[in-house]
């Protein structure tokens, strides 16, 4: 279920001291109930923990839509990697507090190219940064109201430029309509069988 922005906005998060000159693109609520300390087993089940649980956990679509994204990227440079200060590929680890910094940083995700920026009790962040946009995929473990906690994924975007900006609601629909639906209706049914 899709979230007002302010669902993100407005809790403690770490990441907004860290990311703050991102702006909030989506909220989702996901279909993961369970108990105050499970945010570790919704890392594993993202991030592809399990081999078997590489790439080919996405249905369909969403893999389809990857598959001709990274084609277009490869074929338009778009992937080439965004260098920071210096010749430095441009981290949000660079950003962080100590505590932060020198804590767990989390598994990277195999099934797309983000990484892994810091993991906490209730927050696990990973990053994409290409010529498009710098992205950031924060999970977030919440109280649902009803006595149990759930994850909350917000994506965090700062375009790269006119274009950036234009490839962000050129990919919109694909998002809504495509990746989005297929990725919790999976994400859901991987929890219940887990």
């Amino acid at each position: 279920m899709r979230l007002p922005s302010t669902a993100h906005t407005s809790r403690p998060w770490r990441i907004h001291e860290i990311a703050g000159d991102f702006q909030v693109e989506d909220v989702w609520a996901l279909p993961t109930p369970g108990g105050p300390d499970d945010l570790a087993r919704l890392v594993r089940q993202f991030s592809g923990g399990a081999p078997e649980r590489g790439a080919h956990h996405f249905s369909l679509v969403p893999r389809a839509l990857f598959a001709a994204r990274w084609a277009l990227g490869h074929l338009f440079g778009w992937d080439k990697p965004v260098a920071g200060p210096g010749s430095r590929k441009w981290t949000l680890r660079d950003r962080l507090p100590a505590d932060l910094r020198d804590g767990p940083r989390g598994p990277d995700l195999r099934a797309v190219p983000l990484t892994s920026v810091y993991l906490t009790h209730d927050e696990w962040v990973a990053e994409i940064a290409n010529r498009t946009v710098r992205a950031v995929m924060h999970i977030g473990w919440v109280p649902d109201g009803a006595d149990g906690y759930r994850g909350q994924m917000a994506v965090l975007v700062k375009p790269n430029g006119p274009f950036g900006t234009l490839y962000m609601a050129a990919i919109k629909p694909f998002r809504y309509l495509g990746v989005y639906p297929a990725l919790f209706r999976g994400t859901g049914r991987r929890w219940q069988e887990s």
